[in-house]
């Protein structure tokens, strides 16, 4: 019988592409998204697909693990039993727009038949980040081509993560939610992303001395310092900083950004009632955007869902 576990989605509020560059990240569980493995006695069309998902894993799992790729103890025996009785992962979390879908599936399975497990109630070292960080990337490799791991890792926690670099991880406190005219909210595109063709285009365009140069001081530099003013709950510069790295992304991102989000993105830019920028990789799925005037913003975009995910 499976516990209850429910595992939440999560949102990257920075660091989209600079962490696979080993650059700064900040990513956070967000609770209105949510799965959790179950068992359905009436199977109906979604637990079925889940379920034959499901098979395809561990299909991978298998044979990943016996050609060496992935080194994680895991009780596959038990994996496969439960497929067969019906098994599928019960979730609300929206595939392909950004939020960690398969990274809350990764720390499901990895919560039920790893045999080796770092808990997640307790508070984990520093080793214990890099090790988990490691673990679900070899997991999470099935769905993306290559994975950092982060993901899981935030679904699993259930904590704030701040990535300083690949080696150097760890929990960390944000300032609490408050009640203010400043707010980040979601934009949904209204259709998923892939992760992995972004991410070739992302590489292709690393390739490029200019795009590389670009990345590495302002790309890195403005992003940075969002995080160290976000955490700090500066609220000034951090927004000052946003709209340097909202117009880097619009310039030199745009493969990433949806058509439909370009004008509205520079209309945000132009009139400074909203900044947005990259929630994961791009390419559909929901746009972060931040504002200290939410009545604008919302009037701004009046046509779009905006879901108020943080208030300053």
């Amino acid at each position: 019988m499976i516990r209850d576990a429910l595992f939440y989605s999560k949102i990257l509020l920075f660091g989209e592409y600079g962490i696979i560059q080993d650059s700064m990240g900040l990513s956070i569980p967000y609770k209105a998204y949510r799965g959790e493995l179950k068992f359905k006695e009436q199977p109906c069309n979604e637990s079925t697909t889940s379920n034959t998902s499901l098979r395809k894993f561990f299909d991978y799992l298998v044979e990943a693990t016996q050609s060496g790729e992935i080194s994680i103890p895991m009780n596959l025996a038990d994996f496969e039993a439960d497929i067969n009785n019906g098994m599928y992962f019960d979730s609300t979390i929206p595939q392909g727009f950004g939020v960690g879908s398969s990274g809350a599936l990764v720390a499901a399975i990895y919560d039920r038949y790893a045999t080796h497990k770092i808990d997640s109630d307790k508070e984990p070292s520093k080793d214990d980040l890099v090790s988990l960080k490691e673990q679900f990337g070899q997991l999470e490799s099935f769905f993306h081509g290559k994975s950092s791991g982060i993901d899981p890792l935030i679904c699993y926690l259930k904590l704030p993560i701040l990535i300083k670099s690949k080696k150097e991880i760890g929990t960390v406190g944000i300032p609490e939610s408050g009640e203010g005219q400043g707010a980040i909210f979601l934009l949904n595109s209204g259709q998923p992303g892939e992760t992995q063709p972004m991410i070739n285009i992302f590489m292709e365009k690393m390739k490029h001395e200019g795009f590389r140069n670009m990345f590495k001081s302002q790309f890195k530099n403005y992003n940075d310092a969002c995080i160290s003013s976000f955490l700090k709950g500066d609220v000034k510069p951090l927004f000052s900083n946003l709209k340097q790295l909202s117009g880097l992304i619009l310039e030199n991102f745009a493969p990433m950004i949806p058509r439909s989000f370009h004008n509205i993105w520079k209309e945000g830019l132009d009139s400074n009632a909203y900044y947005l920028k990259l929630c994961g990789s791009g390419g559909g799925g929901f746009v972060l955007g931040f504002t200290e005037n939410l009545d604008e913003a919302r009037t701004r975009l009046k046509d779009h869902d905006l879901e108020v995910i943080y208030r300053f």
